[in-house]
């Protein structure tokens, strides 16, 4: 916190910044404010000392976690250009008799926030160089958290004109303040994260909770990484759940995002030692050495080999390099320099030798995921009505309730003796594709499935319908599907089957191709 005479800051600075936008709109505001704080009293600010969260978490710009979401045009009401300007700290007041305005408390309320009128107390709130000072309403801020509450109105309390708040963000103090004052919330994927830091430590739950769906509902690979980071910051165990799903169906493509590399240390080696972690080894290794390059940016280091296997320390012996496939671990791990010649000599042996030698690195393959398998058939067709393809889709269109993540589609194969297939797969939402594969898979002639893979697990967002569709290439003459269903329940998951437009080779509900759905949840 600040002493007296505002020096020895120890405050945490939240590990987000705002846009540059904001940060300037920021600074000529604290400049207003401070001019009129100084002629509105002689008392130094001060802090009132309340619980900081305490963390070593690296800063995170919440703009590069979630994209940019444009904003619907709605009809903006006089209340809302209220807030606007209110948002600005114009204050704005629309007449003498503005309360005969608003007929409930919560909009009478609203025109409240951050207006100085018959304000009784002031924030100074942001890290140094970045400062805006806002109004505030004890009473308000009393009925909406406990910490206010016992600020104003506790044994403790101190009636003091200024409080300064170096830790939270203007923007997400604002966010809190409106839902305070107006009953609304407003979150953008640049602030969430700093308001669900505010949220937690003023003690308003609702809040905290809209952060933390937020998150959830935006939570993809590219920034799984980070969120299981600042989860376990927050204490947010259904958020670290969720992103502890998508990291393991979806390991690849997290591994390989930027946010990977600005995780900390602790988060690492967490997910290091995955063991439902569903990635190559290679990928997990090549992750790491990425890592290691970054966190030497961060410690002021050259990048070298000696100081990435510094910053690695212990982490590099839960990289599973003995359970690679021996030309992954050829052309790439022995030859990166990261490992000793005793250590690359003793791996190779391992691969060759029938006696092994005795490795620091766990030799044990990961569990990975068990993929589930959906099948929309009751039975299968042959012979005397055999389906054929000369080029023509295949699809079907499906939702499900739960989040999953689709990993590939099972596929009839020749009704006529063994045959060799080319199928392209694609997986599409209101016509956008999501995913894709050309891959050739070999049929021996049974009723049996095969499994066609895409490059990465696609995930499926619940109550959406999406296309599923293949154009298949080889034997003329393939086993079908017939007695479809509708709905099916396939483990805690219920899938729904509808006909798809796209499909111009006959496959329908009731029939056809694509009989089953390959898929993590």
């Amino acid at each position: 916190m600040v002493d007296e005479k505002g020096k020895n800051m120890k405050c945490l600075t939240f590990f987000l910044m705002l846009p540059e936008t904001v940060k300037n709109r920021s600074k000529k505001s604290s400049k207003k404010g401070n001019s009129s704080s100084s002629s509105s009293s002689k008392l130094p600010p001060v802090c009132y000392e309340i619980i900081t969260l305490k963390t070593k978490k690296k800063k995170k710009m919440a703009a590069d976690i979630f994209p940019r979401k444009k904003t619907a045009n709605t009809n903006t009401t006089a209340v809302q250009q209220y807030h606007q300007q209110n948002l600005n700290n114009n204050n704005t007041i629309p007449a003498p008799n503005w309360q005969g305005l608003y007929p409930t408390i919560r909009e009478r309320n609203a025109v409240m926030f951050n207006n100085d009128l018959m304000a009784d107390v002031h924030f100074v709130v942001g890290p140094p160089g970045g400062t805006q000072r806002l109004p505030g309403h004890k009473y308000v801020l009393a009925v909406g958290s406990s910490v206010f509450h016992a600020m104003f109105y506790g044994e403790l309390a101190e009636d003091k004109d200024e409080i300064r708040i170096p830790d939270v963000e203007p923007a997400a103090f604002l966010a809190m303040l409106k839902y305070i004052y107006c009953d609304e919330i407003d979150l953008a994927a640049d602030t969430v994260l700093a308001t669900l830091y505010a949220a937690k430590k003023y003690i308003v739950p609702h809040l905290a909770r809209a952060c933390v769906n937020f998150l959830e509902t935006s939570l993809s690979a590219k920034n799984a990484c980070v969120l299981l980071s600042q989860s376990c910051l927050f204490e947010e165990p259904d958020l670290t759940q969720r992103c502890w799903e998508v990291i393991d169906a979806q390991a690849e493509l997290a591994l390989k995002s930027e946010g990977f590399c600005d995780i900390d240390f602790q988060t690492l080696e967490s997910i290091l030692r995955r063991e439902t972690l569903n990635a190559k080894e290679i990928v997990v290794f090549e992750a790491a050495l990425n890592w290691a390059e970054v966190e030497c940016q961060r410690q002021e280091v050259t990048a070298t080999i000696e100081n990435k296997r510094k910053v690695l320390g212990k982490a590099l012996y839960l990289i599973r390099i003995p359970t690679m496939a021996l030309d992954d671990f050829a052309n790439g791990a022995a030859q990166s320099g990261i490992l000793t010649l005793n250590e690359t000599n003793d791996i190779f042996l391992w691969y060759t030798a029938a006696k092994k030698p005795e490795l620091q690195f766990v030799s044990k393959p990961r569990k990975g995921l068990v993929p589930q398998r959906c099948h929309r058939f009751q039975s299968c067709a042959y012979r005397s009505n055999q389906w054929r393809y000369r080029g023509r889709c295949d699809s079907i269109q499906f939702a499900v309730d739960k989040r999953v993540f689709i990993a590939g589609f099972g596929l009839y194969g020749s009704s006529c003796g063994s045959a060799e297939y080319s199928a392209k797969i694609e997986l599409k939402r209101q016509g956008v594709i999501l995913g894709q594969n050309l891959s050739k898979y070999f049929s021996d002639g049974s009723s049996n499935t095969f499994p066609v893979w895409f490059e990465y697990p696609v995930q499926i967002e619940p109550d959406t319908f999406y296309t599923a569709s293949v154009i298949l290439d080889g034997n003329e003459l393939s086993y079908f599907g017939q007695e479809g269903m509708t709905e099916v329940q396939c483990g805690k998951v219920t899938v729904q089957f509808q006909c798809s437009s796209d499909s111009t080779n006959g496959t329908g509900v009731q029939g056809g191709q694509i009989p089953e759905l390959i898929f993590y949840a």
